[in-house]
Formats: structure tokens, C-alpha cells, sequence
């Protein structure tokens, strides 16, 4: 290989092109129009637009991706995770154009790729499976009976893919038809297949998947297994290896039976085996995904191996050593995926300019696709990094993420930072004690409270206000080294007010000869030692000196100490008149497209009825009526929305 062609984009593409870059193999970026001016388009040798701004405009493109390998002469394609990385049709095209397709072979593909077939095989292999049904040209008294049988609740999950895209969980027959339409739509958006089956639900179980590596002799290793069981949506946000729940028998059986299972199917490349594991340590096969895994890192981090270098040889044709050459798995690894959203609002994405990203890399791992001032839309997965922590012992690599995290700074973008900080320093989480319901115990709305006390917030909303009239006095005409305010004699104090969340915070401060006096709120604070800077303030406060960061954006400010991050807004001390709303007026939530409406106007609607689906970044979210009424909608299929337009407006009973 000389040349590869990735067809993906942001952290994963970048990913493969450091290891390209290290074994001298040039790399070809495709990208979207939206992503024209990412960081992965400029880091590869070459890149060929794809047009577009979906991913089944640009990246789901075969014919276009095919064309972009044609135009710069790539011999081979790797295509990450996501998108077509699991795509039979997309591996048999390569082959076609004469490309090396840097994965399995279409057939296999297509096997694992249905988790209906893939079930089937792992059977007859003798893999315990969890119990599923195809429900393919059923009608709707065949499929309420199957329902039925497979017992309540129950998961429609999509076949072609993972990441908890398509998948519902169902307690009753009266909430199938919807669950099935929704699942089908997020799987054919985010897949190219609308497929999905039923699956029986497994309350509370332990989400333990293996890492295999197959070659074209017919070997097959594991990389042993990664713990995955902290989710939200059904999909992954801590992963760690290896797993802290399983007793060294059942460890063993779950590593036999992963490579029985590539070795059933005659597995080639980098692949997964994942499996539920019950309380009493049974455990059954979930699914195989047949391609490079997002959380790869940490079995990277606890064998010292490059996966997508053992992709790249794999797919030349190189021997894998016997399993008993792999190197044995050295301390613990622990990721976080630091996505876009808000976990206190259902996990809702969030959208925005992304005006400050820095992680203290400092005994981490950081995998990022973004990068200060890039725009965070709607298109795409939400995710905006990984954080990847490797210590001698489990709570060593848990602290050291943890402390990453807490110290960085992210500016301008809502994310579940503070919820990943909280999970790994839960009692429960250190002390292994985790499942796939985690997040059902813990509510997410209190583990995603800001890390500042509300102390520390109010401290920092004090240091914004220093550092503005710092800004204030450096742009003065006249007398710019003056602090504001300034009087021979004594003053009232200058005010300012900041909104932290749904409090606001009021400040009042005065430069004295030997010093200053400050007040937050009805409180006075003794301060001292006070520099303060349009970027930083230095100060003493209740007797501990620190250095308060503070950048600007938009309104808002963003300061950051040893203390932790605050996310200030400005208020306006002469605000303008709001608009008031037409009472029963229903906003979006957040920005979307409008994929789904199930009223007229003039409909008369039952409080809890379904009247629109929105989706953003890959997901779906149900607008229901608040209340009883007649509806007057404002909103049509395919309309792209921001947050807080009016979708519908229901007039009350």
C-alpha cells in the first residue's frame, strides 16, 4: 500500500492518518461541504470534496468515494467507523475498482452485519445468543404474537449498525408501530438500512465486548476485553479494559467464545464481539462489529499494539503471531467520550462555535476531530473527543481521567464533561460496581451540575467583573491605567451582573488606595492582592491566591481556575422588551430538521400525543402536546429549525 483513501472524517480519520504517517503510506481525505474547513481535510496529502451536507449526501456517497480514490490513484480504502465502515455493498465496490479494502471481506460483512445472521452463525458455532426475531414481512397480528413471545419489554434494534442509533426500548404492544417507524428512520439515516428486529431486554446487565484480530491464514487472536457498560441512549461514554466485573473463569470463557466466534466465520481484520453478562456471570453474544472500534484506545493503551497498523497488515497479507505472542495486558485504560449535548436536558445535542478547546495532556491520551472556532452543526455524531487514561491500577488511570477532564477548558459548546467527571468519581464506579442501568440510578441531571460550587461560580462571576473593567480601562482614551470608578473620595461601588444557569449573580467592587472592597451579592468579601487583566485576574480571596483565566464570546464569559469552569452570560443592564410568546406556543428544543409530523392544523390532540419528531446529530427527538387542545402548526416536513422556534402553538380546552 501506498496510498489510502479514508472514507470518513474528523477524529477517526485522523487517527488512521498518524499511523499512516509513521509506516510512510500517503493518506486521502473526503470530505463534505460543511467540513471543508476541518483539521482532517488539511492534515492528509490529498483531499477530494464530496459535496453535500449530510452524510447521505457526502460521506454515504459510494460512486463519490470511489471517484476521489480513482482521481488520486489510492490503491486502498479504510473506512473507520461509521458510515459505510460496515457497508457489504461499500467492500465489494473497493474490491471492483481494484482497491484494497482495509477490513473484512463483503461476505463477512454482510453476515455480522445482520445482526439477525450474525445470531444465526454465532448458534449453530455453539455461542450463547440473546434471544432476537427478524420481523421482516410480518404482518401485524404475526408480529404482535412473536412480541409476545419474545416477552415484554423488549428492544427494536436496527440491524445494519450500532452506537444505539435505531434502537428503542418497548414495554407494551400499544407502543411497537412507533417505536419500529422511529428505528427504522434513525438506522436508514445513519446506515443506508432501515432494517431493525426485536430482541428480548436484558434489565441491568454488564455490556463486556472482546477485541479480535483476524488474518487471511485463518488465525484468530483477542486483544482480551473492554468493559462498556456505562451508557446513555444505548450508547457507550466510558469504556476501560480490562473489564472489572468478571472473575478470571468467566474472563476466560468470554475470550474463548469471541475467538470461536471469528473463527466460525473465518473473521479477517480488526474486529468486535460483543456480549451482555449477567449477574451470575452467563453471559450471551450480542452482536459483532465487523470494523475498528471508537474506544480501540484503550486496549491499545493496556497491550502497547497499533490496531489500525495490524488493520493495514492484515489487509497486505501478513501473519498474525499465535495467540500466546500477544503481549499480555499491562495496567488499566480507561476512555471518555466527550460529546456535544446536555445531559441535564435528555441528552439533547448541542450546537455552536467551539471558541476554546485545550485538554491537559499531561498523562493522556487525547483523540479530537475539533479545534478552537470550529462550528459544532447538526449533521453529524456529536462526539467531539476521546480521553484516554492508562495507570497502574484501575482508580489510578479513573483519577488521572477525571483530573483531565476537570481541568480543561471548553468554551462555548454545552458537553457532558461534568457528568463523565462525576461517573469516575462515583463510589459505585470505583468500585466496580456498574451495569448498563448506571444512569438509571444515578440521575443525569444531578451528576451534570456544574463542577463549580455554587461558591466558586460566584468567585469566578467576581473575576469576570475585574477583568472587564481591566478591558474597559486598556481601550480608555484617557487615563487607561485608572481602575473605573475611580474617586478621590469614597464611591459607591461599580456593579455588574452575570446569569449562571438560572441564578444571577450580582457583583459590586471599588479600587481603594491599599486595596479593594467587593461584595457578591448581599455578601462582602475580603479580597486582596488584586491584578487584574482583560485575559486573567490574579487575587487573594478569603485568604487563597489563585489565577482566574477569563476569555470572551459572544455575551458570554468563561472563566476557568483550580476552582474549575464557570459558563457566565452578561446580563444586560438595560435589557430590551422580549416578545412574549403566544401562550401554548411549543419551541424546539434544539436545532433540527423536522422529519416526521403527525397533526394538521385544526387537530384536536390528547396532552401526551405525539405531533413531531425533530432530528439532529443522528438522533430523534418526540415533540408531544403539553396539553389538551387544538392545534396550530408552524412547522412542515424537511424544514431545518432553530432552538426556540415556534414548531406548534395549541390552544388550550
Amino acid at each position: 500500500m501506498n496510498k489510502i483513501l479514508i472514507a470518513n472524517r474528523s477524529e477517526v480519520a485522523r487517527r488512521i492518518m498518524t499511523t499512516c504517517r509513521r509506516l510512510g503510506i500517503e493518506t486521502v481525505a473526503v470530505f463534505s461541504d460543511f467540513d471543508r474547513h476541518a483539521r482532517f481535510v488539511f492534515e492528509a496529502d490529498e483531499a477530494v470534496p464530496l459535496g453535500g451536507l449530510t452524510a447521505a449526501e457526502s460521506y454515504l456517497r459510494i460512486d463519490a468515494i470511489l471517484e476521489a480514490a480513482r482521481l488520486t490513484r489510492a490503491d486502498a480504502v479504510h473506512p473507520g467507523y461509521g458510515f459505510l465502515a460496515e457497508s457489504a455493498d461499500f467492500a465489494e465496490a473497493c474490491r471492483q475498482a481494484g482497491l484494497t479494502f482495509i477490513g473484512p471481506p463483503a461476505a463477512t460483512i454482510a453476515a455480522m452485519g445482520s445482526k439477525i445472521e450474525s445470531k444465526r452463525l454465532m448458534t449453530q458455532a455453539g455461542v450463547p445468543v440473546v434471544p432476537s426475531l427478524g420481523i421482516e414481512n410480518l404482518s401485524e397480528d404475526d408480529l404482535g404474537a412473536a412480541a409476545d413471545g419474545l416477552g415484554w419489554p423488549l428492544l427494536v434494534k436496527a440491524s445494519a449498525g450500532g452506537g444505539g442509533k435505531g434502537m428503542r426500548l418497548v414495554a407494551s404492544q400499544i407502543e411497537l408501530a412507533d417505536a419500529i417507524s422511529a428505528a427504522r428512520r434513525e438506522a436508514g439515516a445513519s446506515f443506508g438500512d432501515d432494517t431493525v428486529y426485536l430482541e428480548r431486554y436484558l434489565p441491568a446487565p454488564r455490556h463486556v465486548e472482546v477485541q479480535i484480530v483476524g488474518d487471511s491464514h485463518g488465525r484468530v487472536v483477542h486483544l482480551y476485553e473492554r468493559e462498556c457498560s456505562i451508557q446513555r441512549r444505548y450508547q457507550k461514554i466510558i469504556e476501560e479494559s480490562p473489564s472489572p466485573g468478571l472473575s478470571a473463569g468467566v474472563r476466560r470463557e468470554i475470550l474463548a467464545a469471541a475467538v470461536t466466534a471469528g473463527e466460525a466465520i473465518g473473521y479477517e481484520g480488526a474486529g468486535t464481539v460483543e456480549f451482555l453478562v449477567a449477574d451470575d456471570g452467563s453471559f450471551f453474544f450480542l452482536e459483532m462489529n465487523s470494523r475498528l472500534q471508537v474506544e480501540h484506545p484503550v486496549t491499545e493503551a493496556v497491550t502497547g499494539l497499533d490496531l489500525v497498523q495490524m488493520q493495514i497488515d492484515v489487509a497486505r497479507g501478513d501473519h498474525l503471531p499465535e495467540q500466546s505472542g500477544i503481549p499480555p495486558s499491562n495496567g488499566h485504560a480507561i476512555e471518555a467520550r466527550l460529546y456535544a449535548e446536555d445531559p441535564a436536558n435528555d441528552f439533547l445535542p448541542a450546537i455552536g462555535t467551539l471558541h476554546q478547546f485545550r485538554i491537559p495532556r499531561e498523562g493522556v491520551r487525547v483523540d479530537a476531530g475539533v479545534y478552537d472556532g470550529v462550528e459544532v452543526g447538526i449533521h453529524y455524531d456529536p462526539m467531539l473527543a476521546k480521553i484516554i487514561a492508562h495507570g497502574r491500577t484501575r482508580d489510578e488511570a479513573a483519577r488521572r481521567l477525571a483530573e483531565a477532564l476537570g481541568g480543561a477548558v471548553i468554551h462555548g459548546v454545552q458537553t457532558n464533561r461534568a457528568l463523565l467527571v462525576r461517573v469516575l468519581r462515583h463510589p459505585e464506579f470505583l468500585g466496580g460496581d456498574i451495569d448498563t442501568h448506571f444512569l438509571h440510578r444515578h440521575p443525569p441531571a444531578e451528576l451534570a451540575a456544574p463542577l463549580t460550587t455554587h461558591t466558586d461560580g460566584r468567585i469566578h462571576a467576581l473575576a469576570a467583573a475585574l477583568a472587564d473593567q481591566a478591558a474597559r480601562r486598556g481601550a480608555a482614551p484617557v487615563l487607561g491605567a485608572a481602575p473605573t470608578g475611580w474617586r478621590n473620595n469614597p464611591s459607591q461601588l461599580q456593579q455588574a451582573a452575570y446569569r449562571r444557569g438560572g441564578e444571577v449573580i450580582e457583583i459590586g467592587y471599588r479600587f481603594l488606595r491599599d486595596g479593594i472592597e467587593a461584595r457578591i451579592g448581599d455578601e462582602a468579601v475580603v479580597v486582596s492582592g488584586v491584578d487584574a487583566r482583560p485575559d486573567h485576574v490574579e487575587m487573594t480571596v478569603e485568604g487563597v491566591h489563585r489565577r482566574y483565566q477569563v476569555s470572551r464570546a459572544g455575551g458570554r464569559h468563561f472563566v476557568d481556575s483550580a476552582l474549575g469552569s464557570t459558563d457566565l452570560i452578561e446580563v444586560d443592564r438595560f435589557p430590551a422588551i422580549e416578545e412574549e410568546a403566544v401562550p401554548g406556543s411549543l419551541k424546539a428544543p434544539m436545532p433540527g430538521v423536522v422529519r416526521r409530523v403527525d397533526v394538521a392544523t385544526g387537530d384536536v390532540v390528547a396532552a401526551g400525543d405525539l405531533l413531531l419528531v425533530l432530528e439532529a446529530m443522528k438522533m430523534e427527538h418526540n415533540v408531544a402536546a403539553p396539553v389538551a387542545g387544538t392545534v396550530e402548526l408552524q412547522a412542515e416536513i424537511g424544514e431545518q429549525v432553530v432552538a426556540g422556534q415556534v414548531l406548534a402553538v395549541i390552544e388550550s380546552d
